[in-house]
C-alpha cells in the first residue's frame, strides 16, 4: 500500500480585512501518498496558493495541522520547518524565481551549497544535464528563454532529491508548445524518481495529466477526484474525525 507522504486535517485560514474577517481556507482535509500527481485547481481567490504556503510551511494554519509523514508542522519552530522543507521539498514557480547574477550551474548549486552539500557542482551539471540544459550552464537567466528558466527551475527543484515538489502555475508564463514540454518533464522526473508533485495550476490540459483532482471554491474543498491521467496511488479524502 502507497505511504501517505501529506496529510492536511481540518485547514482554516482567516484574515483580518478592514474590520472583518475574512475566511480563506475553510475547514480542508485530505491525505497525499507517495508518488501521486495532485492538481489543485479552482478561481483566482478560491485558496490555491495559501494552501500551497500552508502544505508547505510557508504560513501557519489558523486551525488544523498539517503532517509530513510522522511530522506534525505545527510542533516545529521556524528553523525546524526550514530543515523540513530542505528535506522533503523542491518549489517551481510561475515566475521562475532565479537569481539574474548567476549562471544557470550556480542557480542550481546554490540551493545544494547552503545544504553543506560537497559535490554541489556535479550535481547541479547531472541535473542541468538531465533537463536538456548541458549547453546553457554557463548561461546567465537573462540569455535563457522562459521556457530554459523554467528548466533551470526544476532542475534546481529537484537537485535536493526532494519527496514532493510543489509548483505553484509551473507554466503560466509559457507558451503552450513550451509548456507542454516543461509539464513532460515534471511527470517524466515524477515516474522516475517517484517525487510526488503537487500543481496549482489553472491550466486545464496540465490538470488533466494529474491522477487526482482537489477542486476549491470559496476556500473550501468541494471536490477530489481521480482522474485518469496519471499519478501512482489511490486518492482519499482524510478522515472527517481527523
Amino acid at each position: 500500500m502507497p505511504s501517505t507522504v501529506i496529510r492536511a486535517s481540518k485547514l482554516s485560514k482567516q484574515v483580518q480585512s478592514g474590520s472583518s474577517p475574512l475566511m480563506i481556507l475553510d475547514d480542508v482535509s485530505f491525505d497525499v501518498d507517495a508518488g501521486a500527481t495532485v492538481a489543485i485547481v479552482g478561481p483566482s481567490g478560491s485558496g490555491k496558493t495559501t494552501l500551497l504556503g500552508l502544505l508547505a510551511g510557508l504560513d501557519r494554519p489558523s486551525s488544523g495541522e498539517v503532517s509530513f509523514g510522522d511530522t506534525a508542522l505545527d510542533q516545529l519552530s521556524e528553523d525546524g520547518l526550514a530543515a523540513l522543507r530542505q528535506r522533503w521539498l523542491g518549489f517551481v514557480f510561475q515566475s521562475f524565481q532565479l537569481l539574474p547574477a548567476l549562471t544557470a550551474l550556480e542557480n542550481v548549486m546554490l540551493p545544494l551549497e547552503l545544504a553543506g552539500s560537497l559535490d554541489a557542482a556535479p550535481r547541479a551539471r547531472e541535473w542541468l544535464t538531465r533537463v536538456g540544459l548541458a549547453a546553457r550552464v554557463g548561461h546567465y537567466p537573462k540569455q535563457l528563454s522562459g521556457g530554459e528558466q523554467q528548466r533551470v527551475a526544476i532542475a534546481r527543484a529537484f537537485s535536493g532529491e526532494p519527496r514532493v515538489l510543489m509548483a505553484d502555475e509551473p507554466t503560466g508564463n509559457l507558451d503552450g508548445a513550451t509548456g507542454s514540454e516543461v509539464a513532460d518533464l515534471m511527470f517524466r522526473l515524477n515516474r522516475e524518481r517517484g517525487t510526488t508533485l503537487l500543481l496549482v495550476t489553472h491550466d486545464t490540459m496540465l490538470a488533466s495529466r494529474c491522477g487526482r483532482r482537489l477542486s476549491l471554491a470559496g476556500g473550501r474543498l468541494v471536490e477530489d477526484a481521480a482522474l485518469t491521467g496519471g499519478g501512482l496511488s489511490t486518492p482519499k479524502l482524510a478522515s472527517p474525525n481527523a
